[in-house]
């Protein structure tokens, strides 16, 4: 009796864990892992076309490193206010990584916007990608609790009387819009360009901050019927979401990428400085 008891005890661990094990295999990716799976698309990999060299260094902005609740640090990069400010922009990279172009684009908003800190964050812990194949291995290798804890640091690093907006491009488009979800009633305002949309309408609901979409009508991946269903899931969880789109492809704000727009980058970072500047208080 004692025989059978233990070996069903077994049996019941061993379908419990099997269960468990499908269940997780089985549920929705999130919105960032579902864009980090398109880094195995090989038709998704060559679209980008690897960024042409660029070198900028800031005489204002300065690398920082702060601490995250999984005991590890963060790296980061820090353009401070020339007054003391509760304005923050949070910005996220693209697929590469924590590179010039970001850098040099975050001294230009710097610039435009006034009296502001802007805080580069590094969701690759210091690893950047020169490549079309680094930058699918890199973002495929973000996992979401560590990305989690790299902007609820940088949340707890600005303080509980920040204002915070944020920003990104491709990759960081869809972290930028997590982000001011995670800074629940601290966020002030988000822009994302060609990111993936949260999906999840309950998740959306938990916003706080209006948000301005500038997508590619190009764009195959973040398409047209990606942005539409964006639009009616923002309505349907009360939020106020603008959209711009332009006849361009992925990735035409940046100036390194062979396909850049610059008519539409112009006018997406009008509109950009429109949105942001009257949500910094």
């Amino acid at each position: 009796m004692k025989k059978f008891l233990l070996l069903s005890f077994f049996v019941f661990c061993a379908v419990f864990a099997f269960s468990q094990s499908k269940m997780a295999c089985c549920a929705k990716p999130s919105a960032t892992q579902q864009f980090a799976m398109l880094a195995s698309s090989k038709d998704f990999r060559m679209a980008h076309k690897n960024p042409l060299k660029m070198h900028f260094q800031s005489s204002i902005g300065k690398s920082i490193t702060y601490k995250t609740a999984d005991g590890k640090e963060a790296d980061a990069y820090e353009f401070k206010a020339k007054n003391p400010t509760n304005n923050y922009l949070l910005v996220v990279h693209e697929w590469w990584g924590l590179n010039d172009w970001v850098k040099k684009e975050s001294e230009k908003l710097y610039t435009d916007l006034g009296n502001v800190n802007i805080i580069d964050l590094d969701l690759y812990d210091g690893k950047v990608a020169n490549t079309r194949d680094e930058a699918g291995k890199l973002m495929q290798a973000v996992n979401d609790d560590r990305a989690k804890a790299i902007i609820n640091g940088a949340i707890a690093y600005v303080g509980p009387k920040a204002h915070i907006t944020t920003i990104g491009w491709c990759f960081g488009g869809g972290w930028s819009l997590q982000t001011s979800i995670l800074a629940g009633n601290q966020a002030a305002g988000c822009v994302m360009y060609y990111g993936m949309p949260e999906q999840d309408v309950n998740r959306l609901k938990a916003l706080h901050a209006d948000v301005l979409g500038n997508f590619a009508n190009k764009d195959q991946w973040i398409n047209p019927k990606v942005v539409a269903k964006f639009e009616a899931d923002m309505k349907a969880a009360g939020k106020k979401l603008t959209v711009h789109q332009y006849d361009a492809d992925h990735g035409f704000a940046n100036p390194s990428n062979p396909i850049y727009d610059s008519q539409a980058t112009k006018d997406a970072y009008a509109y950009t400085i429109a949105f942001l500047k009257p949500r910094l208080r």
